[in-house]
């Protein structure tokens, strides 16, 4: 086998870049309330179908 082609890559990660490392959001939800929040948007979809007949 010839090692003339070998592929280099960068020596800093072979260019992969880690985005969660530099962002961090300001709002965090909590699994809890993100199904509150689903079971609320059901239950008001629900009465819009009940009333409005």
């Amino acid at each position: 086998m010839s090692r003339d082609n070998k592929i280099q890559m960068p020596s800093s990660m072979g260019g992969i870049v880690r985005y969660f490392d530099e962002y961090k959001s300001k709002i965090e939800l909590k699994p809890g309330h993100v199904v509150i929040l689903v079971v609320l948007v059901m239950v008001m979809e629900i009465l819009l179908h009940v009333l409005a007949k």
